[in-house]
């Protein structure tokens, strides 16, 4: 009678191994670990601040995690980036938030991600990249002047340009509502 159960936990085990491996299988390398262990990477993160919540550090810092799942696109390979509705209210999601002192690396990062999102959303929508001539244009201006470098203080250092780039194309995809919806 005992080996019965412990074949039936075994088996149980096996399911269940299973189950997680192919799970994690979907997951990004950018998308945040299982809620068994977030409140150990939360724990861990707070007690080591990361190179870009670092002022002063000139490093570049990884991608700051987005809402939507991703600067554009979703974490599996050959799937489609995301809707421009669902980008550009991704982007409208960080028009309360400012650049406090314990989050201004998040901040900014997030509103770079959304931005670069919102440009391959718009770059990838079935009217074509001619419809948003624009938004597409200020994010290439702000890409020139960033220079390829996402680190807090290249952020930081163009704040003004990132945050009136971000305030600029919502001005502008207001105005334009049909282009999105």
């Amino acid at each position: 009678m005992f080996g019965y159960r412990v074949r039936g936990a075994a088996v149980a085990a096996v399911f269940l191994a299973g189950f997680a491996v192919s799970c994690d299988a979907e997951l990004g390398a950018s998308d945040a670990p299982p809620a068994a262990s977030s409140a150990a990477a939360a724990a861990s993160a707070a007690a080591t601040p990361s190179v870009s919540s670092v002022p002063g550090s000139a490093a570049p810092s990884p991608a700051a995690p987005r809402a939507s799942g991703g600067p554009g696109a979703s974490a599996l390979p050959g799937t489609p980036p995301e809707k421009v509705r669902d980008a550009f209210a991704g982007l409208q999601a960080t028009l309360n938030d400012a650049c406090t002192p314990s989050e201004c690396a998040y901040f900014l990062g997030r509103v770079y991600d959304e931005l670069r999102g919102l440009d391959a959303a718009m770059k990838a929508d079935p009217k074509g990249p001619g419809h948003f001539p624009e938004p597409i244009a200020l994010i290439a201006k702000l890409d020139a002047e960033l220079g390829g470098d996402r680190s807090f203080n290249n952020l930081k250092a163009h704040q003004t340009l990132l945050i009136g780039t971000r305030d600029k194309i919502n001005t502008w995809m207001q105005g334009h509502p049909d282009d999105y919806r």
